[in-house]
């Protein structure tokens, strides 16, 4: 028997990565998939920038993996700040918020 979550039971922490060009977005995604803080149960997805949108990641997650998403945000930060981006905006979903 295959668990499929329902739709609240899965969260996101999104960041929006304003300015950010496709070049440091691909290296940005390529240490996150080179990452064990990144690896699952979470899951990233991404969003490349593109004009007149930002590029966004979204680190996803059951609610039960709240705390290794949260741990994984802080180390994408890192990774962010190692790229010279700034974070611009980040979305962390309340512990009983449903997504």
């Amino acid at each position: 028997m295959t668990y499929s979550p329902s739709p609240g039971d899965v969260q996101g922490i999104a960041f929006t990565l304003d300015g950010v060009d496709e070049l440091t977005f691909a290296r940005i995604l390529r240490d996150v998939m080179h990452d064990a803080a990144f690896g699952r149960p979470l899951q990233i997805q991404a969003q490349e920038p593109r004009p007149g949108l930002s590029a966004r990641l979204t680190v996803a997650f059951r609610r039960q993996d709240r705390t290794r998403a949260v741990a994984a945000m802080q180390r994408l930060k890192t990774l962010l700040l190692r790229h010279g981006v700034q974070v611009d905006s980040v979305h962390v979903p309340e512990a009983d918020e449903a997504s």
